[in-house]
């Protein structure tokens, strides 16, 4: 086809879809007019110089499309498939001043109305069309969009408090836009960039983040998106870096603050390396330290003898010396007064110089004999008082175990101390006061006691029911006209004798005017404590808060479809409980868990706490049942096999596997002096009646919660305060009576009652307490109300035994503080679990251990094997008989790390167990058996699949090995 012929062709095509040509065609394909006029190219297609670009249409502003070809005779364009008509056309030619060709230019308007009435399945677009001789061009796709930008955020940044050199990250989604809006970053208003700061760091999700923040980074961001159409603010954001506090280095010691005897040290420290900025934390701990320390206190220098005077000199003189050495002068003492030489004449004037009678030596002073006869009588009076002292002593010590004296050693520091007082202290919330560090010196061993029995201050007291306490005066003890105590006899020998190894607890009996009872009263409207719960198949765990008593019901021991309503009583009213026999005392509090008629599938596990320092070589210990009449019946000592059931004594608490419910007690009796029980120590405080009147109140009480929980109690009522952390005190069974006194009152600032400053309970009192609290009270008077500050130390000490220190540091103010309760724990509040969330050991895992340990095997791999790995290798006879030996001792294991929850020991036991089983024999390929590793390593931490094991009870499976 020749150029005329394509182009008569084009023209007709043009004709035929609606165009009207503006000119004649020539035979060159070209407008009239115009073909001598720009030169084209000849021989080749349109080339688009421009194409027609994406646009949006902001608000109702048409945009424009334009499109650029040479050489072309005509451009047209064509949106969504149809030709856009001539008259829509803006059409130009010019000729390009590079290359001298002629430029077709072409232009069209879209509206915002154009846009919004197609209706296709794409986005608005449009193309161009160019005509040459040689044929026909298109150029790219334009789309045409509406802009818009939506005004809320899809997500808005959220303020953040961070830690100096923490990482920052805020999150922004901005609002839905066409085109996607651009997103900013803003800090107090001005933009923040990555390219000037190389912390910063925007991701594409639009985050923004800080690798180390650091101060300078505070402040309010808020994050910008805008488009062609609007820009957007989210809300704004405040991010704080905040600085915690640090301590700075300790200061040098001080110089102890007196010239002479026992003073006090301090350094201090600031909280300023960092100091805290922004809310950061302030610094724990104590700002300042406090230690005692003793300054030598000068000693002045005191003359030796005078020597022996020298031979008579010609010069009729003799003489002698003596040194200051007695003592000599040390710790800037003084030195000795008068010379250290002495001359005298020798021969009463009769002396011959050159031959000659010496007149006029001066005659020796007539007073001198008086003198002689003066000194002879005082020294052969200091003589007859040594001999009188000597002889004294050796009378007290031959008719006196006991030869020390109690002096309170605050006389010798005249009460001036000087301490730094902080409000609370963070470790114990019941502590009052409590910023200066307690003396810890414990465990010094005494052999003479520091007071003695006397009936003269029992108004000390306050009336705790039959709680007697003698106090002895320290001036009749120094006189040595007291009298000894009733129990400090000779110490008897390392065992009781069969006739007097409990006439301390008979004389308790005669005290107290009636038997001694299991828990009697602290008072008489101290009620029951008592804890109940709904248990069925799934078993749980009872709790009495803060006694140290629980009850754990494994699953499977309640048959299925069946539920009990169990609870647990510590019984500590008046009781008709029978006299304990012999030297028995009782260790922890007397429980009662039932229903009476409960039944079980396998038995239970109680836990109670005890205070006896296990040893069976100086303890029996038993357990103990009531029976329907009222008695106490043995059922088993702890050192004991016994198939009735199951005792552990651990350090603090005695965990029992019980078949039949009832009323338990925990009995001891001492078979050597060396038995110990653990007495904790407490002292509180409280601002009298009187506005100058304080009391220190100290408590000695078995060092069990329960017990404890009593002391609480008591004090809540009163208004009390705990003044220092309580201390336990081993309190062996030598019959030797326990001591309290009070050292180092500030005499110029406080008084107390005279002779009071040491106080005693006997023997039997202490030993015989079972559970029941010992408490005595000191009376101090301060002199002037601006003496609001208290320190003293208490010391408890039984006699030729143990010693503790409390050292009471405290503020003084008539508007205390409501007193805090001594039980803080989160749990207080928990008395019953019902369910897996009872027990530390899936239910799926404990089903497999059961599964894999019940059935003896020729390999030794039985439950036998699983007590041993679990040190619960004693009285096996007990497990022997049970449904599901491996249940039992998951029980005991259970009821035993209660608290700690320590699945790790388990974990390393079962996997002791499969690599010994691994060593001793080849595994038997056709013999299928459970991985133990598999139990240790996937179960024990995660939830197993529960459709793996069978749904039987725990305690079901009846033992054949």
């Amino acid at each position: 086809m020749d150029a005329r012929t394509k182009g008569r062709f084009l023209f007709a095509v043009g004709l035929l879809c609606g165009f009207y040509w503006p000119a004649s065609v020539t035979s060159k394909g070209a407008p009239a007019g115009q073909a001598d006029t720009l030169p084209s190219a000849q021989g080749t297609l349109p080339h688009f110089i421009q194409e027609p670009e994406d646009a949006y249409i902001v608000k109702s502003n048409p945009i424009k499309l334009r499109c650029r070809a040479t050489p072309a005779l005509q451009i047209f364009f064509k949106c969504n498939g149809e030709w856009v008509h001539q008259n829509e056309h803006t059409s130009q030619e010019y000729k390009d001043l590079n290359t001298g060709l002629k430029v077709r230019e072409v232009m069209i308007n879209v509206s915002r109305q154009q846009v919004e009435d197609f209706h296709g399945p794409e986005d608005y677009w449009c193309l161009c069309v160019a005509w040459s001789h040689l044929g026909t061009s298109k150029s790219r796709k334009a789309t045409v969009r509406i802009a818009y930008l939506r005004k809320n955020f899809e997500q808005d940044p959220q303020g953040k408090e961070v830690p100096i050199n923490g990482m920052i990250v805020l999150h922004c989604r901005p609002p839905e836009g066409v085109p996607a809006a651009k997103v900013e970053w803003q800090k107090n208003d001005e933009l923040v960039s990555s390219l000037t700061d190389d912390k910063l760091d925007t991701r594409a999700d639009y985050s923004l983040i800080i690798n180390e923040a650091r101060l300078s980074d505070s402040g309010n961001y808020t994050c910008l998106a805008s488009n062609v159409v609007a820009k957007r603010r989210s809300a704004t954001a405040p991010v704080i870096v905040y600085v915690n506090g640090g301590w700075s280095l300790w200061t040098e010691w001080s110089a102890c603050n007196v010239p002479c005897g026992r003073g006090i040290q301090k350094r201090s420290r600031t909280c300023t390396n960092p100091a805290p900025l922004n809310g950061g934390a302030f610094c724990e701990g104590m700002s300042v330290q406090k230690i005692t320390c003793n300054s030598l206190c000068p000693v002045d220098g005191g003359w030796d003898e005078w020597s022996e005077w020298t031979a008579c000199s010609s010069q009729c003189e003799r003489q002698r010396s003596r040194e200051c050495n007695s003592p000599a002068p040390r710790h800037r003492g003084k030195t000795c007064e008068g010379s250290g030489k002495a001359t005298e004449n020798c021969t009463d004037g009769l002396c011959t110089q050159n031959r000659k009678l010496l007149h006029d030596v001066k005659p020796q002073n007539m007073e001198s004999s008086i003198d002689v006869a003066l000194y002879s009588g005082l020294g052969a009076g200091i003589v007859a008082v040594v001999i009188l002292v000597v002889a004294v002593m050796l009378y007290r010590k031959s008719h006196s175990d006991y030869g020390v004296d109690v002096i309170d050693s605050s006389a010798l520091t005249g009460g001036f101390q000087s301490f730094n007082f902080k409000t609370t202290r963070q470790g114990n919330p019941l502590l009052l006061n409590s910023s200066m560090p307690p003396d810890m010196t414990v465990g010094r061993t005494y052999s003479t006691p520091l007071c003695f029995h006397d009936g003269a201050d029992k108004e000390l007291f306050d009336p705790l029911p039959d709680i007697k306490v003698k106090v002895q005066s320290s001036f009749m003890v120094s006189l040595g006209v007291a009298e000894r105590a009733e129990f400090h006899a000779k110490a008897p020998g390392e065992s009781y004798p069969q006739d007097l190894s409990c006439d301390f607890c008979s004389t308790v009996d005669k005290r107290n005017k009636g038997p001694l009872t299991l828990n009697g009263p602290l008072s008489g409207s101290r009620e029951q404590l008592r804890t109940s719960g709904v248990f069925g198949h799934v078993g749980g765990r009872l709790v009495v808060p803060n006694t140290g008593v629980s009850l754990l019901v494994p699953h499977g021991a309640v048959a299925e479809n069946m539920s009990w309503e169990m609870c647990m009583v510590i019984n500590q009213g008046e009781a008709s409980a029978q006299t304990l026999e012999g030297c028995e005392i009782l260790l922890g509090p007397e429980v009662t868990y039932g229903p009476s008629g409960l039944d079980l599938f396998c038995p239970v596990a109680m836990t109670v706490a005890h205070c006896a320092e296990v040893d069976a070589e100086n303890w029996n210990i038993q357990l103990k049942r009531k029976t329907q009449d009222g008695k106490w019946e043995e059922v088993m000592s702890v050192e004991e096999e016994s198939a009735s059931c199951y005792c552990l004594m651990d350090s603090s608490s005695c965990h029992l596997l019980l078949d039949q419910p009832g009323s338990y007690a925990l009995v001891g009796e001492p078979l050597t002096q060396a038995a110990v029980k653990r007495l904790k120590l407490a002292v509180f405080g409280s601002v009298e009646a009187g506005a100058l009147n304080y009391s220190l109140r100290v408590y000695c009480v078995d060092d069990t919660p329960h017990a404890f929980q009593g002391v609480v109690a008591a004090e809540t009522s009163r208004g009390g305060q705990l003044l220092e952390e309580p201390k336990t005190l081993p309190f062996r069974a030598n019959t030797f009576s326990l001591q309290v006194s009070i050292q180092d009152v500030p005499q110029f600032l406080w008084s107390i009652k005279p002779f009071t400053t040491c106080q005693e309970f006997s023997f039997p009192q202490v030993w015989c307490s079972n559970q029941q609290p010992l408490h005595c009270a000191f009376q101090l008077e301060r002199y002037s109300p601006a003496a609001a500050q208290l320190s003293c130390k208490i010391s408890v000490r039984q006699v030729k035994g143990h010693e503790q220190i409390l050292q009471v540091y405290t503020a003084v103010a008539e508007g205390e503080k409501e007193p805090v309760p001594f039980f803080m724990q989160t749990d207080c509040t928990v008395t019953s679990q019902t369910g897996p969330k009872a027990f530390k050991i899936p239910l799926s895992i404990r089903q497999r251990i059961c599964a894999t340990f019940d059935t003896a095997n020729a390999k030794g791999k039985d439950w036998q094997l699983l007590a041993q790995k679990l040190h619960l290798d004693r009285n096996l006879g007990y497990f022997a008989k049970q449904r599901s030996p491996s249940a039992v001792i998951l029980s005991l294991w259970e009821a035993r790390h209660q608290d700690s929850a320590d699945l790790d020991s388990l974990a390393s036991a079962l996997e002791e167990i499969g690599k010994i089983h691994s060593k001793s024999s080849p595994k038997d390929p056709e013999e299928a058996e459970p991985d133990l590793n598999h139990i240790e390593a996937g179960g024990l931490y995660g939830t197993a699949n529960p459709a793996a094991f069978p749904e039987g009870e725990d305690c079901a499976p009846e033992y054949t090995g």
